[in-house]
């Protein structure tokens, strides 16, 4: 199985985002892959993400900022869209014309305070999967705690968003 980020596939034009964008150096660096585990070392159906919060993301005290838990599902949802997309089309991830997504609507549960101080694992699941438009539904967990629950509806980048 390929250990290459979704998000590092992105052309460089396309790669600036504050939560995914390898070409963002004050970013997030969020990084998405095809979830893996004992029982399916491939599994279409899901990808995952980790990103540990720094002191900078306190919201109180030994508490995640909850703008940041946002971001996370935002960017591991777009990059998952553009994953599964590549998928379909039965397209190695790279190749042009790329396969972008944006954000079309973003909606954000939170379930129990996110502690710091530890890495936060999402889960993505799709639940809808057309050539325009992908919906991902999405987990956070910290300390196996599912914390915040989110969906995202991912739309493809308008050819306009390109310079």
């Amino acid at each position: 199985m390929n250990n290459i980020a979704f998000q590092d596939y992105y052309p460089d034009e396309l790669s600036h985002c504050y939560g995914c964008g390898k070409n963002n150096e004050q970013g997030h660096q969020l990084k998405s892959y095809w979830y893996q585990d004992e029982q399916n070392q491939g599994n279409i159906d899901k990808t995952i993400a980790h990103f540990t919060p720094q002191p900078c993301h306190t919201a109180i005290p030994g508490f995640v900022y909850g703008g940041l838990l946002a971001s996370l599902i935002d960017c591991h949802g777009t990059g998952s869209a553009a994953a599964i997309a590549y998928r379909y089309a039965e397209r190695e991830m790279g190749t042009q014309p790329a396969f972008r997504f944006v954000t079309g609507a973003l909606n954000v549960n939170f379930l129990a305070p996110t502690p710091m101080g530890v890495e936060l694992q999402l889960i993505g699941s799709f639940i809808e999967v057309k050539p325009n438009k992908v919906i991902v539904d999405i987990t956070l967990s910290a300390n196996n705690v599912i914390c915040v629950k989110g969906s995202v509806i991912a739309v493809k980048m308008p050819a306009s968003f390109i310079s």
